[in-house]
């Protein structure tokens, strides 16, 4: 069977500002993730009739409203995951104690919100080592989801890093090892290095298209429209699990308070609806073409056991 999973990675606001070396803004746009974005992911899916993934941050489950929406979002058939507990882009340079301790603490925040430990895991930044999966092991995870070997996606990244230590602000995002490039781009199970297949915890690659390895990813998506979405997804049927990686601010837009974000990143001068419109259309052309739709979860279950 092919099968499709979408995720979204629940990355507040600050954290975009940190990427562009901007200090942190103090309003409501803080929030506008779980406030705004977690409501309109919500309704999109019950539109298409397929179920999410979410990845939070332990450390936003502190505030009531987020912690609130997330136990809404479990209860609503969504399955959530674990991205850390402070989202530090450098996690993997935090030393064994630090790494294991925001793994374990970001789980225990989501139990505590949600009332269920999170099996899934995705690094900040998608940036992981044999460390990180040693650790994960340990604490009993059942699938990791952070492997990105898209060229584009990683030449882009370093460029922009770049180009912000040029103009004088330091980004919190680091560049991964390019030997991340030659990791499988299908699940697999990780050997040592990660990058190669072995008899260890699965892992659910970020998606990537089949020859030129372009991303298929939120950002792609909802920034070049409907069109190209289209064309993206269908360079993707054939793979046995399309694993779709959102994060919350696709579905918000400068209108919705990111106006200082505008002269940064592009995506949020796109306006939300066509950002809706680009994620609908990669949907249909997946459901078109025979694939269903499940949680990370599910998909790694049947990857342990094929």
């Amino acid at each position: 069977m092919r099968l499709c999973a979408i995720s979204v990675d629940l990355d507040e606001i600050p954290n975009y500002f940190g990427i562009h070396g901007l200090p942190e803004p103090e309003g409501p746009e803080r929030h506008l993730v779980y406030d705004v974005a977690v409501d309109r992911l919500s309704a999109l899916a019950a539109e298409l009739g397929v179920p999410l993934t979410l990845f939070a941050i332990g450390a936003d489950l502190a505030r009531p409203e987020a912690a609130a929406r997330l136990r809404a979002a479990r209860e609503g058939g969504f399955e959530i995951a674990n991205h850390t507990l402070d989202h530090r882009y450098d996690l993997v340079r935090l030393g064994r104690g630090e790494i294991r301790r925001q793994i374990e603490a970001g789980a225990d925040a989501i139990e505590r919100a949600t009332g269920a430990r999170p099996v899934g895991f995705r690094a900040p930044g998608y940036t992981i080592t044999d460390e990180v999966f040693d650790i994960l092991s340990a604490l009993g995870a059942a699938y990791d989801s952070s492997v990105f070997p898209c060229p584009a996606y990683w030449a882009a990244k370093a460029a922009a890093i770049g180009l912000h230590a040029l103009r004088g602000r330091t980004s919190r995002s680091i560049v991964d090892t390019p030997a991340v490039l030659t990791a499988p781009t299908r699940p697999y199970r990780v050997g040592r290095p990660y990058t190669r297949r072995g008899d260890g915890l699965v892992e659910l690659p970020v998606q990537v298209t089949r020859g030129a390895r372009l991303p298929l990813i939120g950002t792609s998506v909802t920034l070049w429209g409907p069109g190209v979405a289209r064309g993206l997804a269908r360079m993707c049927v054939g793979e046995p699990l399309v694993n779709l990686e959102l994060h919350g601010i696709d579905v918000l837009d400068a209108a919705d308070g990111l106006e200082a974000l505008r002269p940064f990143q592009p995506d949020v001068r796109v306006p939300t609806p066509r950002k809706l419109d680009a994620l609908r259309a990669v949907v249909q052309v997946l459901r078109d073409a025979g694939y269903a739709f499940t949680t990370l979860a599910d998909a790694a279950a049947r990857v342990a056991t094929s």
